[in-house]
């Protein structure tokens, strides 16, 4: 009797291994619909961060060394340069100022100035307006040609008043951001525009720190250039992800 005891088969037949893989069927369901959940939130936030990539309509400040231009850091109207100075402006759509479009003439201060002598009590700021391309001009206008012209100025003017001097009638914005240069555009001002140069609906200001007032280059929301997802909107997905992963962890230990 011991010998045909049914324990043996009881044992073979034990449902342990059934439980164990009934538990984790529906244990996987979960974790694989949240998983799903998750690609595609992140396939969307890329694809918002693709869509969100527009250009701003504006006038940028530019600093010339000679040779180059480089983006200024400041605002027209903060800046006071020296007497041999080469500034210029530059309209043009661009997402932000390492997107911006640099004046298509070369910064050379004795080829602009070459006709305005030095006089005491005064200095000469060399300026180069580039009024851009017919493809960047507000829908109806077009762009007048590129200028040079020699601003002598009081020695503490600065390189709003040098611009005043030689290309008026300028136009700001309530917060001091150059809107026109000798009239050009009739209207707008750094407003929005779609990755097709087709105006949007609102109208977003510039904010780019490198020029904070006067003319200053948007910060195509908060991303960098290229037009790929910002930083912020990248550390969003990786957040996204990790509270995922933390999920199928916690679900695992639950086990």
């Amino acid at each position: 009797m011991t010998r045909t005891s049914s324990a043996p088969a009881v044992t073979r037949s034990s449902s342990a291994p059934a439980v164990t893989r009934s538990s984790s069927a529906p244990l996987r369901s979960p974790v694989a619909a949240l998983l799903a959940v998750l690609l595609a939130a992140s396939g969307v936030l890329l694809g918002a961060g693709g869509a969100q990539a527009a250009g701003y309509r504006y006038w940028s400040f530019w600093e010339g060394d000679g040779k180059s231009w480089a983006y200024a850091t400041q605002g027209p109207s903060l800046v006071r340069p020296d007497d041999g100075t080469v500034q210029g402006f530059r309209f043009a759509v661009s997402e932000d100022s390492a997107d911006a479009d640099r004046p298509r003439h070369a910064p050379d201060f004795g080829a602009i100035c070459a006709d305005t002598p030095a006089k005491g009590g005064a200095k000469r700021v060399a300026l180069v307006i580039d009024p851009g391309t017919a493809e960047d001009a507000p829908a109806g206008e077009k762009p007048p040609a590129l200028r040079t012209a020699c601003a002598q100025v009081a020695p503490d003017a600065s390189s709003a008043e040098a611009l005043a001097s030689v290309a008026k009638p300028l136009r700001y914005d309530s917060s001091a951001m150059i809107c026109a240069i000798s009239g050009y555009p009739k209207s707008g001002c750094g407003e929005q525009v779609s990755g097709d140069g087709s105006k949007k609906d609102g109208s977003g200001k510039p904010t780019d720190t490198a020029s904070a007032s006067a003319s200053s280059a948007p910060a195509a929301d908060d991303g960098g250039s290229g037009g790929g997802p910002s930083a912020g909107l990248l550390l969003g997905i990786g957040a996204v992800l990790l509270l995922g992963v933390a999920a199928v962890f916690q679900a695992r230990r639950r086990r």
